[in-house]
């Protein structure tokens, strides 16, 4: 039985273009846009097409292009417009708007066949943070309004995930370690978002540092074992929704006694978690970054 989502209700139409329930409304009404089907208690809901014309009204319509023009055109040939002013466009918007399609209909073929026009005219990091921060944004946003379902996510992250491991194999055959500094990247227990950590374990490898790659929900008793085995390590962590902020002192309080037992001994940590916290106390040798790319400055 085929379960892919194919109806959407205003609301959804909303949150997946950013176009105003209001504004939706008016473009139906004055200039026909849109052809809504009804429940039998007449409650307005939309086809895949609808979004698919919708997500394209509203590009055309931000590159532009008044409403009064996109409505005059015959809906075949607003598809073919969209690709024209898509060749010039330097707001990723397109883009980010296919792979939200190709998620909404688990369309791997479409993830690919987008990455790959993209992959030709940006390098790898320049897409990721270009087209896939802002898309996982997105995403994250989506889920917390039920507009789509943790499927959908999965199935997107799944497929950077992939993206990440072989742009990351592809550059392990290609650098030399230039730096005597070892990285151990790691995510708290319970702690499973891991495509940040993946993205910084490829720059590192990328600079020249050896970046050990421990992955999700690694307890801190697991960690001790490295300090057996180098003297200079930084550990890196990326703290997403683990540990939560109540736990978050006592969490950094046991690692500084647990690992941080030497100088030379650090911990590098960022992400949402961190948000609003008083760095204040922050024990000594552990640092906070706002961002991957701040944290790639300091390398």
């Amino acid at each position: 039985m085929n379960n892919i989502k194919s109806t959407f209700s205003i609301k959804d139409l909303e949150n997946l273009t950013g176009v105003k329930a209001h504004t939706i409304r008016i473009w139906e009404k004055r200039y026909n846009l849109l052809q809504p089907e009804r429940t039998d208690t007449n409650i307005r809901y939309y086809s895949l097409a609808n979004l698919q014309k919708l997500l394209n009204i509203s590009y055309l319509n931000s590159n532009g292009y008044k409403i009064s023009k996109i409505a005059s055109l015959h809906a075949k040939q607003i598809p073919i417009l969209v690709k024209e002013v898509a060749q010039n466009d330097l707001t990723n918007n397109h883009a980010i708007d296919i792979f939200k399609l190709s998620m909404l209909n688990f369309d791997q073929k479409l993830f690919y066949d987008t990455y790959e026009t993209l992959i030709k005219e940006k390098s790898f990091l320049e897409m990721f943070y270009q087209d896939f921060i802002p898309l996982l944004s997105e995403i994250g946003m989506l889920w917390q309004t039920d507009t789509i379902t943790p499927a959908h996510e999965h199935f997107l992250t799944s497929l950077i995930r992939q993206k990440i491991l072989v742009n990351t194999e592809k550059i392990q055959s290609q650098s030399q370690i230039e730096n005597d500094k070892v990285f151990v990247l790691y995510l708290p227990e319970n702690e499973v978002h891991e495509l940040g950590l993946m993205i910084i374990n490829y720059q590192l490898i990328a600079n020249g540092y050896k970046s050990i790659f421990l992955g999700q929900s690694v307890p801190l008793d697991s960690l001790k074992d490295l300090l057996n085995y180098y003297d200079d390590i930084t550990f890196l962590s990326y703290f997403t929704v683990k540990p939560e902020r109540e736990h978050l002192v006592d969490y950094l309080k046991e690692f500084s006694e647990k690992l941080l037992i030497k100088k030379s001994i650090k911990l590098w940590v960022l992400g949402r978690m961190l948000t609003d916290f008083d760095l204040k106390t922050l024990p000594k040798q552990v640092t906070t970054f706002d961002s991957i790319e701040n944290l790639v400055k300091n390398l």
